[in-house]
This record gives structure tokens, sequence and C-alpha cells, in this order.
């Protein structure tokens, strides 16, 4: 049990990793857009990195829960 937690818990980490990256991106593409000043694409850009940013709150979440579950059972 203690194994697949812990694969759990490597798998959302890495779900955190990619959300992170994919929210990043979405932020530079925006920031260059604004810069430029071509606003055409800006809110579909802020609405890609909001999404990216709620998915890594929410599979950080779900790491922390199963951390939880995993020292509770250790315990």
């Amino acid at each position: 049990m203690n194994t697949f937690l812990v694969i759990v818990i490597v798998l959302l980490a890495i779900m955190v990793v990619v959300s992170l990256v994919r929210g990043i991106v979405a932020f530079l593409q925006t920031t260059k857009i604004d810069l430029e000043g071509q606003g055409e694409n800006s809110v579909m850009l802020q609405e890609r990195q909001n999404k990216a940013m709620f998915a890594r709150i929410k599979y950080q979440a779900l790491a922390i829960l199963v951390v939880g579950v995993l020292l509770a059972i250790n315990s």
C-alpha cells in the first residue's frame, strides 16, 4: 500500500510540474502579446493560464491529501 501511495504522490508531483510549466508558458505568451500591443489573443491566453494554475493547485491539494493518508496509515 505504501508503494502505491508513493507512486501516486510522484505522479501528482509530475502533474504539478507540467501544469506549472503550461501556466508559465501561457503567462510568457500573454506578456509578449501585451508588450507588442496586440491584444487579440490576450483573453484566450489568460484563460489558459488560469486553467493551468487552477490545475496546479488541484494536483497539489491531491498530493497533500495522499501524503496525509500515507502518514495516517503509517502512524
